[in-house]
């Protein structure tokens, strides 16, 4: 059970049914009850008013005072939570004026078939968890133990990708491996969360050259397992695989943030040293735990909202470390949701100190011919366009080989995944994997 689908097949649909029959069983309860008509309205009119009026606070308590979040939420959010809301308090109404138990007990279930549907329509606004697994925080069982690192092994000749060295050797399987790791932070003491790590079919072969790596980032509020669920890296990644002899980049998937609604901005800041964490600790451990090509040519870091601030920072301040890069619907600058706020917060009101690891101030200042990147948008996503042409202009204007890519949807899950996709043989083409 904890494996079915949440957002397609019959068990949201069958969800959406009983909510309704649900909904309509407590509005005939309330409608039939002993009370006046005029009383009934107010009564009605009251939760439904209470109902907005804290499913709008909530949103602005979150985001504005709790700081848990930058982005704006999408209106059908809100009006997913007001409907829940609702019909809790219709039936905690409801049992409150009945009070026998059992029927007590059949308005809460009711209530509660109704708000689970809510919830998951909240879910599929962003895609963010496929199964119950994902939702209630479980993950899969590591495929493999993360293996060794082979000694002897060489990376492909310069000039040379892996996939026109590789044409011989057979690959003994059409599916990769998942594993997990705990990445320690001696240089930035940030602490972290375990990383996921993808580990591409070629990686078992027998006889193949050291792989590039693909440094993967999640957004904020987020866990590196949101790549795996609500980003089918997996998917993603075994598909590319199939058409390229069983080829993938080693993706590693860090924890950026520290915890889920940790805000340190990517930055060394007050906020934290997440960004020596990424461009130091990270690579550092990889190169020591994985058989991956070491050289800074074969390495790209990809993300999507927080995760694709963070790429672009990461690709402008360290260049030397990710050379390429993928920003998808991420903001052109570090934010807490205002620049005023993000200056004082994070480099008490320093904006020369805030400036010099700023992307767009770096793309402005200095050349980056030696770099690569891949902004995507999505089409719908108006609170981003903006923002990623401000980027992709600034880009070229550096010198940087890159693009911008315009795709169907909004800031979720659904883009983020798909944009994933689409980016990745430029990617693979960057950092030497195909040619």
């Amino acid at each position: 059970m904890l494996d079915w689908p949440l957002l397609s097949g019959p068990l949201p649909l069958a969800l959406r049914i009983s909510a309704v029959a649900a909904g309509a069983w407590l509005a005939w309860r309330f409608a039939s009850g002993p009370r006046r008509g005029l009383v009934k309205a107010t009564q009605c009119g009251a939760c439904l008013a209470g109902s907005i009026v804290v499913a709008l606070a909530s949103g602005h308590l979150a985001r504005n005072v709790l700081k848990l979040y930058p982005d704006r939420l999408p209106v059908a959010v809100y009006l997913w939570a007001a409907c829940a809301l609702f019909v809790a308090a219709l039936a905690g109404f409801l049992i409150a004026v009945d009070g026998r138990w059992r029927r007590g007990v059949s308005v809460a279930v009711a209530g509660l078939v109704v708000v689970a549907c809510c919830a998951n329509q909240v879910n599929a606004v962003f895609g963010a968890y496929p199964t119950a697994r994902y939702a209630l925080g479980i993950p899969h069982p590591d495929d493999v133990e993360l293996p060794a690192v082979r000694v002897g092994v060489v990376a492909a000749a310069p000039g040379r990708s892996v996939e026109s060295v590789l044409r011989s050797t057979a690959v003994p399987s059409t599916h990769g491996k998942l594993t997990s790791a705990s990445i320690p932070g001696p240089v930035s003491a940030f602490s972290a969360r375990p990383a996921k790590i993808y580990l591409p079919p070629a990686y078992f072969a027998a006889s193949v050259p050291r792989l590039p790596v693909l440094v993967l980032l999640t957004g904020q509020p987020g866990t590196p397992q949101d790549w795996i669920g609500a980003g089918r890296l997996v998917a993603i990644m075994d598909a590319f695989a199939a058409n390229h002899r069983g080829l993938a980049p080693v993706v590693v998937i860090p924890d950026p943030t520290g915890s889920a609604f940790a805000d340190p901005l990517c930055l060394d800041s007050r906020r934290g040293r997440a960004d020596t964490y990424l461009s130091m600790d990270v690579p550092a451990w990889i190169k020591r735990h994985a058989t991956v090509d070491l050289r800074p040519q074969a390495w790209s870091v990809a993300g999507a909202s927080y995760g694709g601030t963070c790429a672009l920072q990461l690709a402008t301040n360290h260049p030397e470390v990710y050379p390429t890069f993928l920003d998808i619907a991420g903001s052109a600058e570090p934010t807490l949701g205002d620049h005023g706020r993000t200056v004082a917060e994070a480099f008490g009101g320093d904006e020369k100190a805030f400036a010099r690891v700023n992307p767009l101030e770096l793309l402005r200042t200095r050349s980056f011919v030696g770099s690569s990147g891949a902004i995507v948008v999505g089409a719908s996503d108006a609170d981003s366009r903006g923002d990623a042409k401000r980027v992709a202009e600034a880009a070229k204007s550096a010198g940087m080989d890159s693009h911008l890519s315009e795709l169907p949807g909004a800031h979720d899950w659904w883009l983020f995944s798909a944009a994933l996709a689409h980016e990745l043989p430029f990617l693979a083409r960057k950092i030497g994997l195909i040619d």
